[in-house]
Order: structure tokens, then C-alpha cells, then sequence
């Protein structure tokens, strides 16, 4: 089931979002004395995640992990690790962060994460976009990546480019307890209409989300 908290300004929604992220990476760590957290790219999360930096989190009981990699160069603008090194990982210690091979091609990628992937139970909480397509992590609409269920899939044809990538499955984020999406602007209003409706979509196909989004995305008089 969707939750949907609804902001005025994708600022606000972003604040929101990393006071939930780090009330849940605590409520974990109390726990299991250990959280998992799988992050995505894209532009949406750079300011929930320096606003999530501010946190006074046990940042050692805290590992990271990506939900998807484009298969790039290492160090090349448009890796999803580049944005998160320079909004959150560039303060953490490189020993929590599990960064995607995706320069070494996408089968071999995916085989070496597969192993990081695999020696724990599950990510705890994943923090995730959500493309116009529906799509999320690298997962897109009829995509032959939607039936493998490794822990870790490589990703051909994506619709975006680059063509290859690396993803966590379906299956890795079906058993994820809690699910996160940050969404703003008027071009996810088509989209998220789509998605509350209930269409097929891969979004639509992991489970509970809380989801975090403006009013530009879902007008308050839709709710």
C-alpha cells in the first residue's frame, strides 16, 4: 500500500523525507545494531541527502549500498556513486560504502555485487526515484531485467542511456521492510497518476512505499 505525504515545495517533501530515512535507519540500528541502506542516483536526492547528513546518526552501524549503477568510467559525471559521494558518502568511512563495479560491464558487475548483496539478509531500507516510465533503481517497463531473480541483475536496452546498467531486482527490493520515494516537479504528476491507479508497473510490483512528494506531483485536492 501507497503512503503518500504530500509537501508544498519538493524542499519541504526533501526535509520530510530525511527525518523519516534517519528515524528509520535508527529504529534499524536499535534493532539489529546494524542497518543496510540501498540509495538511487538521479538529481531528485541530492538535497535530502546533505539535508540527511546533518543527522546525528550512528554513521559506523550504517552500511551503503546502490540501487542501481549506469555502466560508466569510473569517475564519470553521470554515475549515480559521483552524486552520492558529493551530497553523503564523501563523509562517511569507505568501509560502509559498497559502490557498483558497473565500468567492468554489466554481467560482471552484477556477479561481483551479487556476493556483497547476498552475505546479508536484505537491504533494511531502500531510498528510491521513480522515472516517468514508472520505472525505478534500473528496472523499466517489459525489460527482460524484471524476471531474473538474482539478488543483483545487469540491465540491457535501457530506454535511457547508458544501454547497460546494474541493478538491485525486483526480488532484492520486495524483501526490503521499508521502501522510500522522493518525487517533485509537474513532470511525475502523469506518472504518479498512473501508479495510483494501480497500473502494472514496476514500481507498482515491490509493495508498501512511503512516498514523499510536492504538490506539483500530487495536488492536495487529489488525496
Amino acid at each position: 500500500m501507497h503512503k503518500w505525504n504530500v509537501f508544498k515545495e519538493f524542499d519541504d517533501a526533501s526535509k520530510a523525507a530525511a527525518n523519516f530515512l534517519a528515524n528509520k535507519i535508527q529504529e534499524v540500528i536499535q534493532t539489529k545494531g546494524i542497518c543496510h541502506v540501498a540509495l538511487s542516483g538521479g538529481k531528485s536526492p541530492a538535497r535530502c541527502l546533505n539535508y540527511l547528513s546533518e543527522k546525528p546518526l550512528e554513521w559506523d552501524m550504517v552500511h551503503w549500498y546502490l540501487a542501481d549503477e549506469r555502466c560508466y568510467p569510473q569517475g564519470h559525471a553521470d554515475r549515480n556513486d559521483r552524486m552520492l559521494k558529493e551530497n553523503l558518502w564523501s563523509l562517511i568511512s569507505p568501509a560502509n560504502i559498497h559502490v557498483m563495479p558497473a565500468e567492468l560491464g554489466a554481467e560482471q558487475a552484477a556477479e561481483i555485487y551479487r556476493k556483497v548483496i547476498n552475505k546479508i539478509e536484505h537491504i533494511d531500507i531502500a531510498f528510491l526515484g521513480v522515472g516517468e516510465d514508472g520505472h525505478t533503481a534500473s528496472l523499466f517497463p517489459g525489460n527482460a531485467a524484471l524476471l531474473d531473480m538474482h539478488s543483483v541483475v545487469p540491465v540491457y536496452d535501457s530506454p535511457k542511456p547508458p544501454s547497460n546498467r546494474v541493478s538491485l531486482s525486483i526480488d532484492s527490493l520486495k524483501k526490503t521492510p521499508c521502501r522510500i520515494v522522493l518525487a517533485g516537479g509537474e513532470g511525475k504528476t502523469s506518472i504518479v497518476s498512473r501508479i495510483k491507479a494501480g497500473e502494472s508497473l514496476p514500481i507498482n510490483s515491490l509493495g508498501d512505499i512511503d512516498w514523499f512528494v510536492d504538490e506539483a506531483v500530487v495536488p492536495t485536492n487529489s488525496l
